[in-house]
């Protein structure tokens, strides 16, 4: 099984946020025993989506590649204005590179969101998420996790059992939904 975790963050900092969630996930699916990318967007030099190119950038088709090649997915922001980071939307937008292939853009990947904001409206950003996510004819997991970046941390700065059990549920119910997609 391979697995993405999408970190629409443009954090590069290994204590941030972001890096944090990224890596908890990237932690647990390796314990079910999948195969895992985390694919950074600081680290990706994806372009600003431009249709009238002549050729596909070569970051693009490294994205596109590893984005269509995993069978599960976890996208995970931060909440800027109601919504993902715009870097996010616009590299989920080259997506449409795939377009004219027999399966386009995310045909049948299963994602699951989380994200994170400071105050109480994170399930913006999930929504958003979850609109550009069934555009790409992805299944998107029915259980999401929005975070209030207050109850994130406990006090050591480890992520408090509330929130780990949240991430840990959703790494078990994709896991699971794979298996049955196999049968």
């Amino acid at each position: 099984m391979n697995v993405l975790v999408f970190n629409g963050a443009l954090e590069r900092r290994s204590n941030a946020t972001s890096h944090k969630i990224a890596d908890y996930f990237k932690t647990e699916f390796e314990a079910t025993g999948a195969n895992v990318t985390v694919f950074n967007l600081p680290d990706s030099g994806i372009p600003l989506f431009d249709v009238t190119l002549n050729t596909v950038p070569k970051s693009v088709e490294m994205m596109a590649h590893v984005f269509r090649n995993a069978d599960i997915h976890v996208w995970l922001t931060p909440l800027y204005h109601g919504g993902m980071t715009g870097v996010m939307k616009n590299c989920l937008d080259w997506l449409e590179v795939s377009s004219k292939e027999t399966t386009p853009y995310l045909t049948d990947k299963t994602i699951g969101f989380v994200c994170w904001a400071d105050g109480s409206h994170a399930m913006n950003g999930i929504t958003n998420m979850d609109a550009v996510a069934k555009s790409l004819r992805a299944w998107t997991l029915p259980f999401s996790v929005p975070v209030a970046r207050k109850a994130l941390y406990d006090h050591e700065g480890a992520f408090t059992d509330e929130y780990r059990q949240k991430f840990d549920q959703m790494v078990k119910l994709l896991v699971n939904c794979k298996h049955h997609k196999q049968v």
